[in-house]
């Protein structure tokens, strides 16, 4: 493999990380000045630096520092070793699953073919999926290792929810993986760049409607976030990281945030074209009998581009959500995933295959 191709693909993969991280600090930002703009109210704006506030935006950085400054206790009965990964674990591999996500299509440059995606692998919905089961363990161990019987039963309760929902998300995509044939998500991104009809684009949203509010209502579950957020509502719920403190704390915070964005680009990429653009062939904009040609990377960029703004758009979604729902009592919570959106999902794999027959004879 020539050095010059692997450089610019490793600096892609980078800029994507760099940008996912600084939305996941964002994205604490958005959440307090969000919330402020529906409750009538200012919000987090007294951090300051050279006497500018920038609407509270310099609350991204003291949070960091008082995270990083603050004492890291270890409760004196705790398991040092879990207690000390749990964390780790959490955010490890919220971070790795980003590896399978298309977040453009491939980029040309003096012959070379750059893929803009970290992992492209033939089951990369299955790695994404795979790699959130694995971070539950960082949601159990930190409720176990604590020594704590609050946090102990705070992980438990976290644990059960995020495992059933985990079946309900998973059940609710095998409609689109179904109708694309593949679990590799740039393949399903290039398939939803067809069109019915002449004009209707083929995205997830218009081929499996009921399995985009199915795999939302799962996603802000698997999340815990409001209205589901059980497994740490810290007004009033004990959480399975009452013991923490510090950055370690930090950690399981940023993970919440980092989930979010996940969940927002695989909507983007599986429900809304990820990286296409309605009308956006290789070669340029096609419309009707007109077209605008225009240079295959600035065609590429077009599509980050758009796959960015779908994403910032989930986002806001997401956090409008979480400020408009109150939170579910965890009887309901665990009955809405069970005996709601899961046989939900069974029939909608049912009706799915059901007309794929019947168009197919």
């Amino acid at each position: 493999m020539d050095f010059f191709p692997a450089a610019l693909q490793l600096t892609a993969i980078f800029i994507f990380l760099t940008g996912v991280l600084s939305l996941a600090g964002l994205l604490t930002w958005v959440e307090r000045k969000q919330s402020a703009v529906m409750q009538d109210r200012i919000g987090a704006n007294r951090a300051r630096v050279f006497g500018l506030r920038l609407f509270g935006l310099f609350h991204i950085l003291a949070d960091a520092l008082k995270m990083l400054t603050k004492e890291n206790f270890i409760p004196k009965n705790a398991d040092k070793f879990l207690y000390q990964i749990a964390p780790v674990i959490s955010i490890f591999f919220a971070l790795i699953a980003f590896a399978a996500i298309p977040f453009g299509d491939v980029l040309q440059i003096g012959g070379y073919q750059i893929p803009l995606q970290g992992l492209d692998i033939n089951v990369g919905l299955l790695y994404i999926f795979s790699m959130l089961s694995i971070g539950v363990y960082g949601v159990i161990l930190a409720g176990f290792s604590s020594q704590s019987n609050y946090s102990f039963l705070g992980g438990l309760r976290a644990s059960s929810q995020l495992i059933s929902y985990e079946i309900a998300i998973g059940s609710s995509i095998i409609g689109l993986v179904m109708i694309y044939g593949t679990l590799n998500l740039n393949e399903m991104v290039r398939v939803q760049g067809r069109y019915f009809w002449g004009w209707l684009p083929a995205w997830g949203i218009v081929v499996q409607p009921a399995a985009f509010f199915l795999f939302l209502t799962a996603a802000i579950a698997e999340t815990k976030r409001i209205p589901f957020d059980l497994p740490e509502g810290e007004s009033e719920i004990v959480g399975y990281f009452l013991e923490y403190s510090g950055m370690r704390f930090g950690l399981f915070f940023l993970t919440d945030f980092l989930e979010t964005i996940l969940v927002a680009m695989l909507a983007a990429t599986l429900f809304f074209g990820g990286w296409q653009v309605p009308g956006l062939a290789g070669d340029g904009f096609h419309f009707a009998n007109a077209a605008w040609p225009l240079p295959s990377i600035a065609v590429t960029l077009l599509g980050v581009a758009s796959f960015a703004c779908k994403t910032v758009f989930f986002c806001w979604f997401l956090m409008t959500i979480r400020w408009t729902l109150p939170r579910f009592r965890y009887d309901q919570l665990m009955r809405l995933g069970w005996t709601m959106l899961f046989p939900l999902a069974m029939a909608n794999i049912v009706v799915t295959g059901g007309v794929m027959l019947l168009l197919n004879r």
